[in-house]
């Protein structure tokens, strides 16, 4: 089984925002958004009596998807989705991946993507409805990790025309890097191992033309890395390792980078207070905070992203074994910090201490940290959205609307001063967790917000939604990929390079 995935790009052309009869007509499925509030009457475009007599029959509510066969020689079909009135990003694709769903079963050729909205006060049409179209179906076409004995055939329409002045360069850079996460995140503990992991990361520095530095753990001991290598020790392997990747784009050699940090456990047993089975069942998944800053720093790679970008991805297991870490250990994190060790299922935020430490240390512009850490935060949320932590006021506000923007939805929880006094102890600097979990994800953060160092911007994103039963907006499968597009969203705010600028100019 490959552990990077064969991507084969979908091959668009563009057309005007409303298509003409010619298209339609060689057309196998029209998918068709239509906004409540349009003043385009949908009776004036090509076909449109059929379709208003189709809609009109049975009247559809808002968020329906409904389909209608024109009379072409393509008996094309038209899918249509109705969006609410004040729709967002989120119910656009939500509404985008029941359209593209079921297109599999009758794999068409030609598809066209397009929607009627009205235009805005100054005359600018809403695009999108389209983008969250061709967002759901790259992901509904792409490949998936599989071992069966008989691969089931690839599907690709042969072209994909896109109604009106979409940045697809991006859109798809975008879902390249989600599907990648994805993929990671699906294959077995057996076939993605810290050591296979780096074989890979190889490549793909070689491919997007990416400096690579790999800390092993006899290194990270001499940089008295003593959080990172305690969870290490339980692996009989002894292949964990942190990797640094680097994004440099022509003329940006004097800007700090932006810090890209992912917990990439590989699989993790709970060490020595052991998982149960039911728990322990979907531990393969729980390196997808580096999938996702992974993920984020090839689309950002692909979309031509104009500022430097380190992506520092933590790959480890947690074993158990004679040599494992236990609880009640103190060890000594990077930055010096010193840790009493509680539970070792809280394996996360040892090997994110040190991550975050040496990160610091390069001095970035800013950090943002992806992890599937507490069971708090799904509890808090469900896995509908993901928290986000930090240690700035202003990126509050910002990490929400990223959220909001990308349909990858993010809360800020709070992070108030006086919950450090419950990690006091009198045997360390700090204790890793409290053993009865109320409020972990704060007090998680509260613990990494430690080895950032002082007046460097951190965002943490707690990724509840990292998987879900029956999938999320678009993503139709459990395992999502969220946070890719809420990432590019973010460093696309100018709000957000405000802050990070700032920062440099502080220093």
């Amino acid at each position: 089984m490959q552990i990077i995935p064969k991507r084969s790009p979908l091959a668009i052309k563009k057309a005007a925002a409303t298509p003409s009869a010619m298209l339609i007509r060689r057309t196998d499925v029209l998918l068709l958004m239509l906004e409540a509030d349009a003043t385009v009457s949908l009776a004036n475009m090509p076909f449109g009596d059929v379709l208003s007599t189709e809609r009109a029959r049975l009247p559809r509510a808002a968020g329906s998807v409904w389909m209608a066969v024109l009379p072409t020689a393509h008996r094309t079909r038209v899918i249509v989705g109705e969006l609410p009135r004040r729709t967002d990003t989120f119910q656009r694709l939500s509404i985008a991946g029941r359209m593209v769903r079921d297109l599999g079963a009758t794999q068409p050729g030609v598809i066209t993507l397009a929607s009627l909205t009205s235009p805005n006060a100054k005359g600018i049409t809403n695009t999108a409805p389209v983008a969250a179209l061709l967002a759901a179906l790259a992901a509904a076409v792409e490949s998936q990790p599989t071992a069966k004995s008989k691969v089931p055939a690839p599907w690709q329409p042969t072209e994909v025309v896109v109604c009106g002045v979409i940045d697809t360069t991006t859109a798809l850079a975008i879902e390249s890097g989600a599907h990648l996460a994805r993929w990671l995140t699906a294959l077995p503990p057996n076939v993605l191992t810290p050591k296979t992991y780096q074989q890979a990361l190889v490549k793909l520095a070689k491919l997007h033309g990416w400096k690579i530095e790999i800390f092993s753990e006899a290194r990270l001991k001499k940089l008295n890395a003593g959080a990172f290598t305690a969870v290490a020790r339980g692996s009989a392997t002894r292949d964990a390792a942190l990797v640094r990747l680097q994004y440099r784009p022509k003329g940006t050699g004097g800007l700090a980078p932006l810090a890209l940090v992912g917990k990439g456990v590989c699989f993790d047993t709970g060490g020595n207070n052991l998982k149960s089975a039911k728990h322990m069942l979907d531990m393969h998944t729980d390196m997808a905070g580096s999938a996702v800053a992974l993920g984020t720093l090839e689309a950002l790679t692909r979309s031509r992203y104009p500022r430097p970008v380190d992506a520092w991805l933590a790959l480890v297991e947690n074993r158990i074994g004679p040599d494992a870490y236990t609880q009640q250990d103190i060890v000594t994190a990077a930055n010096g910090t010193t840790i009493q060790v509680i539970h070792t299922d809280a394996e996360g935020r040892m090997i994110l201490a040190d991550t975050l430490a040496l990160a610091s240390r390069t001095k970035p512009c800013g950090i943002i940290d992806f992890a599937t850490l507490t069971g708090a935060c799904l509890y808090a949320l469900t896995e509908r959205m993901s928290g986000a932590f930090t240690n700035h006021s202003d990126l509050r506000a910002i990490l929400e609307d990223a959220g909001n923007r990308s349909g990858e939805r993010v809360w800020s929880f709070p992070m108030p001063t006086d919950f450090d006094e419950d990690l006091e102890t009198p045997m360390a600097d700090v204790v890793q967790c409290l053993i009865d979990g109320k409020g972990d994800h704060i007090y998680a953060a509260k613990f990494l917000a430690r080895f950032v160092a002082p007046g460097i911007p951190w965002a943490h994103i707690d990724l509840s939604s990292a998987s879900r039963t029956g999938g999320l907006a678009h993503v139709s499968r459990p395992i999502t990929g969220f946070g890719v597009r809420f990432a590019v969203a973010l460093c696309s705010d100018p709000a957000f390079h405000k802050v990070i600028r700032s920062h440099e100019q502080a220093k």
